[in-house]
């Protein structure tokens, strides 16, 4: 009998690699997707990255959609809120409130908006976050039904600005903007060039700004409703 057959070999080969800690699996999921990217995340990449094999993770997920809950999950425990501080706000502020912790979460990891798109974040901290906005869309009196719509407006608002974010250009490409901005035509470009010196828009202002354009929308339309 070789040594490969022995009894000791077989219960060393049943016992498989040693299980590693979920939280370890998904900071390393994360780190992942912020080095290459949502569409780099896969069972066979994150076991290679943890110098394991993936047996291991299906001892955690089913299969990568469950992976990607989790992931998803950890970055929503990232937003920053306190829920006595949103209790002293209006409706809208707090609003705006949870939005922009939500963008500014977001965009810690630029890369991993596209796993939202793949499916609707039901983790425990998504679920808390949702929870919380809804409440305070209904504590300020905005019917279930607006409830909801405000909620799935805002929410697909950070997303969208959330997945161009990792495209967003750095300052040289501004710069570069801005130079090919001022030295348009005012023949054929006069529009533009009357506007120059606030282009191109950061990112982030525009964020901001579409954002209360939004909020200011729900409290207008609030208002008008019996």
């Amino acid at each position: 009998m070789t040594s490969s057959s022995s009894p000791a070999a077989s219960a060393r080969r049943s016992r498989g690699r040693p299980a590693v800690p979920l939280d370890r699996i998904l900071a390393t999921a994360l780190q992942l997707v912020d080095d290459d990217g949502a569409e780099a995340l896969s069972m066979r990449t994150l076991a290679q990255r943890l110098e394991s094999g993936t047996a291991t993770l299906y001892r955690h997920f089913a299969n990568r959609a469950t992976l990607i809950t989790h992931v998803v999950d950890r970055v929503f425990a990232e937003v920053e809120l306190d829920p006595r501080t949103l209790a002293e706000l209006s409706w809208d502020r707090a609003c705006r409130a949870i939005a922009q912790a939500m963008f500014d979460a977001l965009g810690k990891h630029r890369k991993v908006a596209p796993l939202l798109i793949e499916q609707t974040p039901t983790g425990p901290n998504a679920m808390v976050l949702r929870e919380r906005c809804l409440a305070v869309l209904l504590d300020g009196g905005l019917p279930p039904n607006l409830a909801a719509r405000a909620y799935a407006t805002l929410a697909r608002y950070v997303l969208g600005f959330a997945i161009q974010l990792a495209g967003s250009g750095n300052d040289a490409d501004r710069e570069r903007a801005s130079t090919h901005f001022h030295g348009l035509s005012p023949a054929e470009f006069p529009a533009t060039l009357a506007v120059a010196d606030s282009l191109p828009v950061p990112l982030e202002d525009e964020f901001a700004f579409g954002l209360e354009l939004i909020v200011d929308g729900l409290r207008r339309l609030h208002r008008s409703r019996p």
